[in-house]
């Protein structure tokens, strides 16, 4: 039997299209170890730069997503993880012209003020 059970996820307010579907984590769950979302980049979607004080997994399933860590630009496609590690200084995209839907978890628990956002 499970110890939490989430019937619906937390959809994260977002104002630039970006779905962010949060099934565990401090928004949905209020688990502070992890968090786990799944999440669609529009076409021409950006992030802004951070250093994130969590580490993060993400695992592709469709479309493509670029990420920029650490002065390295690599492409993620369906099938492929990359883990990102804390301190790490990273952007995420899709400048591709097709939605990217992914999964992402984070260790500790995604915060805003730990994205560690620029700008």
């Amino acid at each position: 039997m499970p110890h939490h059970l989430t019937a619906t996820p937390f959809t994260v307010p977002t104002d630039d299209g970006k779905l962010i579907q949060e099934h565990f984590g401090l928004a949905s769950s209020g688990h502070g170890g992890f968090s786990l979302a799944h999440m669609v980049a529009p076409p021409n979607w950006s992030e802004p730069w951070q250093q994130p004080d969590f580490d993060e997994m993400t695992i592709m399933l469709q479309g493509r997503q670029q990420v920029e860590v650490d002065g390295e630009t690599l492409v993620l496609e369906p099938g492929q993880a990359l883990a990102v590690l804390a301190g790490s200084r990273v952007r995420y995209s899709n400048p591709f012209d097709e939605p990217a839907e992914y999964w992402a978890v984070c260790i500790p628990a995604f915060t805003p003020d730990g994205a560690g956002r620029e700008g």
